[in-house]
Formats: structure tokens, C-alpha cells, sequence
């Protein structure tokens, strides 16, 4: 049976004016994700790969174009319904975590419930607990930021998007400020969650070895974006951002 249609952006188009400079982002964008797939949208520093994220994950208006997510044209909302659906369908994970340092691990997680509007402490608490368990941090729940390491930092970022069920995750560049081995755990535990969960994740980067863990692979440069058949090789991904 299809998967069912749960992202897609129209002639996306994204502007940003700097005195009498135009900088076109994005330039046109055709995305479609469907429901639970893993995709890679590869590109270098500058292409539109955060830009693009911004747009998908609410948190940034086209210039033109369109955008659906389960249905829903999120272009046309209001900040109010952009408001709820960040709360209720989207998850981010950043490349520096983005986790606040004076609170423990399963309080940074129980944040999302509460921005949710959960006020229950102790269906938080355990909550939080549960998803950092299903995240590899069983046992660390009570830690501090600076008491974990980079990568057990990045999965209670992860558990953090995770714990509020969305039905989509957007990761900015997630491997980014992490170390090769660690960053190859990373994208194999959001592989790992986005088959178990039935999340759909669009993980965006520069790091060409996360590609293996995707169901599609994009190639996004100067706001432009194609779709790579269905691998890519790092002299292959070499070319093709020197054309």
C-alpha cells in the first residue's frame, strides 16, 4: 500500500533582501516526503538547507509558494496555528542540542510536554524517563548537561522532539558538532526510531556518510534541489558541488 503524502512544497521560494542585495535562498523548491521516510537533503554551507527546514518546521514564511504538511497548507497560518502545530507535529533537533545547561537530562526532555501544555509533574517525569530510555540514556536521567558528552547530549535532544510524538522530525545538520564515530551513532539511533516510531525525519546536512541511513537522498545548492537516484559516493558528491 502507498504511504501517505506528508510533506509537499510547491515552487518554494525564499527571499532575503540586504540593501539594495537580493539573496534567493530558496529558488523554486518541489519536495515531497511521505509518511515514516527517512530522507537526507545533502548541500554545502550557503545552499538552503536551514532556510528550507525553517519553512517545513514553521518557524520561517515563503517569500511565495506553498507548503502542506499532513494536509494542512502551514503557509497560510496564522503565528496562533503556527504556534500549535510546532507543538503538536514537529520535533527539532539542532546541531549544538539547543539544551539548557542548568536543567538535568529528563527535565530538558519534559520541556516539550510542558510547552504541550502537560502540567502533570509526575506524568512528565516519567515520561521523560521512558523516551531517554528508548534513546540509550537509561541511568543518566538526573545528569547535567556538562556531566554527559556530546553525543548523549544530542540524544536527550533527540528524546526531547521525540517525547512529544510528533509526526514529523526536522534535524539541522544533527551529526554536525559531533566527532565521525559518535555522529554514525546518532544517525543510526534516528534510523532506529524513525522504523520503530513511524516518524517521518527530514535530516538535513553537509556530512555525506549520514546518507547511508536514508530512504531518498536530495542534493539542494543555490536554493535549487534534485533528487539523487539512490546512493551517493563521497567523489561523486564531490562533482557535483563544484559543478
Amino acid at each position: 500500500m502507498d504511504k501517505k503524502l506528508l510533506v509537499k512544497t510547491k515552487d518554494l521560494r525564499r527571499e532575503f533582501e540586504f540593501g539594495n542585495t537580493k539573496i534567493h535562498a530558496l529558488d523554486g523548491v518541489d519536495l515531497e516526503v511521505k509518511e515514516g521516510e527517512f530522507i537526507v537533503i545533502l548541500g554545502p554551507s550557503g545552499a538552503g538547507k536551514t532556510t528550507l527546514l525553517n519553512m517545513i518546521g514553521g518557524i520561517d514564511h515563503p517569500t511565495s509558494g506553498s507548503i502542506e504538511v499532513d494536509g494542512e497548507p502551514i503557509h497560510e497560518f496564522s503565528n496562533k496555528q503556527l504556534n500549535d502545530y510546532r507543538k503538536e507535529k514537529v520535533g527539532w533537533v539542532f546541531q549544538f542540542f539547543n539544551i539548557v545547561d542548568s536543567l538535568r537530562a529528563w527535565e530538558n526532555v519534559g520541556l516539550a510536554l510542558e510547552f504541550k501544555g502537560l502540567k502533570d509533574h509526575k506524568e512528565i517525569k516519567a515520561k521523560s524517563f521512558d523516551i531517554l530510555e528508548k534513546v540509550g540514556l537509561k541511568g543518566k536521567e538526573m545528569r547535567f548537561p556538562s556531566q554527559l558528552s556530546g553525543g548523549e547530549q544530542q540524544r536527550v535532544a533527540i528524546a526531547r522532539a521525540l517525547v512529544k510524538k510528533p509526526k514529523l522530525i526536522v534535524a539541522d545538520e544533527p551529526t554536525g558538532n559531533l566527532d565521525y564515530i559518535t555522529g554514525q551513532t546518532i544517525a543510526e539511533l534516528m534510523q532506529k526510531l524513525n522504523r520503530q516510531e513511524g516518524i517521518t525525519f527530514i535530516v538535513v546536512s553537509h556530512d555525506i556518510s549520514i546518507t547511508k541511513f536514508a530512504e531518498c537522498i536530495y542534493h539542494l545548492r543555490m536554493g535549487k534541489i534534485d533528487k539523487v537516484q539512490n546512493s551517493i559516493s563521497d567523489l561523486q558528491y564531490t562533482k557535483k558541488i563544484q559543478e
